[in-house]
């Protein structure tokens, strides 16, 4: 079936001015790319970017078997142009909605970290503060010693915490439906082995951004869902994002259907209808391509933090172990990445059990972000196959934000 693909300026709003920028570097993702002309967007002009980004989707469906894809691409002055391949479900003629809901994975890691440092700012936690004086006597294990463990190595990934996705069952399909507790995953977590000592290196781990959740919890006294609603999502606007309630399984909104496969090689299978709290404060939220943008965008312009806050944010480690883009590092809850065409991109990027996003915005206000509606290693049946996938998508945005 040939992909269906809808390109279109969907939102054409006058330009607007941004906060002043706080410091000079912006917000980008540890695998996307980079920058977009203002003109193509704004006018209505931009053959080039759109023919790249246009051709770039239908062969993510045509060439490397992701379902559908959808992305917003987003100039300075907030100028927007949507585009969407593929279809909403397989084995039909089912049009993909523009600006679809998707489920955003470890994106979420990036407004975990945003109200982690408000909360900083208000004076309630320092980055440099052990964990064990806001959660006393839980984080305990082989080698882990919460007294060791500050809050900025838990935003910045160089805990040393063990994962606790790598404990969970391969299949995606034996654990759709099962509800986890925070307080479960972390238990797996510490019945691990710590990784490395507190600051000795940089590796991901989900684990870090639970514990930041509970964090969250403890100190505003409220649910993590909730303060995550009130001071990022309701401020911003972002009408299509949202924290699903506990044992919440759907997806409210105009959405593709999302994509697994039961092991490498197997045929995809329709796991849309999932409970997310297995990703919980590190990966749960809902939102859209275009929230994201926004999302971003206002992060780098002074709507989510002041200019301590921000400069805090994007203090960087280095991070390219695993990552395909040389250069790649990593802050408190945003990766740095640079592209070819000579700019930052500042983002995340996130896959879940049936979707998988990346994108980012430029240090001048531009922004993409690419959503796909299965993980790369669902739709390769080999290691190869699928950092190839996974490199497609990343450069689909780097081709949206440079061309």
């Amino acid at each position: 079936m040939s992909p269906r693909l809808h390109t279109a300026v969907v939102q054409d709003k006058p330009e607007k001015q941004r906060g002043r920028r706080v410091v000079s570097v912006v917000a980008a993702m540890a695998v996307l790319g980079g920058g977009l002309s203002v003109g193509s967007l704004a006018y209505g002009a931009g053959g080039g970017e759109r023919a790249a980004v246009r051709e770039g989707a239908e062969k993510l469906v045509r060439e490397d078997g992701f379902p559908a894809v959808l992305a917003a691409v987003e100039d300075r002055h907030g100028h927007v142009r949507d585009y969407t391949a593929g279809s909403a479900e397989l084995g039909r003629e089912a049009e993909v909605p523009v600006n679809g809901q998707v489920r955003a994975g470890s994106n979420t890691k990036a407004f975990t970290a945003a109200v982690v440092l408000q909360l900083v700012g208000e004076g309630k936690v320092a980055l440099d503060e052990p964990i064990e004086t806001y959660l006393p006597g839980l984080v305990r294990g082989d080698g882990i010693d919460g007294n060791e463990i500050t809050v900025r190595n838990l935003l910045q990934h160089t805990s040393g915490l063990p994962d606790y996705t790598q404990t969970l069952p391969p299949d995606p399909f034996e654990i759709r439906d099962t509800y986890y507790n925070p307080r479960d995953m972390l238990d797996r977590a510490l019945g691990e082995k710590a990784l490395f000592e507190p600051g000795a290196k940089w590796q991901y781990s989900n684990t870090n951004y639970v514990l930041a959740g509970l964090l969250v919890e403890k100190v505003t006294g409220r649910p993590f869902g909730e303060e995550l609603t009130r001071r990022i999502i309701r401020p911003l606007g972002l009408k299509d994002t949202y924290w699903p309630k506990a044992g919440e399984r759907g997806i409210r909104g105009a959405h593709p259907k999302g994509y697994a496969a039961s092991a490498p090689g197997a045929p995809l299978k329709d796991i849309t209808r999932l409970d997310p709290s297995q990703a919980w404060s590190a990966g749960q939220l809902v939102t859209t391509p275009r929230d994201l943008n926004r999302f971003f965008s206002a992060l780098f312009g002074g709507e989510v933090l002041d200019g301590a806050g921000l400069k805090e944010m994007t203090r960087t480690v280095p991070a390219a172990e695993g990552s395909p883009t040389p250069g790649t590092e990593y802050g408190l809850g945003l990766f740095r990445t640079p592209l070819t065409c000579g700019v930052d991109l500042w983002g995340h990027g996130g896959a879940i059990h049936g979707y998988e996003t990346f994108g980012g915005v430029t240090d001048d206000g531009r922004a993409a972000t690419v959503a796909v509606t299965a993980l790369s290693g669902a739709v390769a049946a080999e290691p190869e196959e699928m950092l190839k996938a996974h490199e497609y998508v990343q450069e689909l945005v780097e081709t949206a934000v440079c061309e």
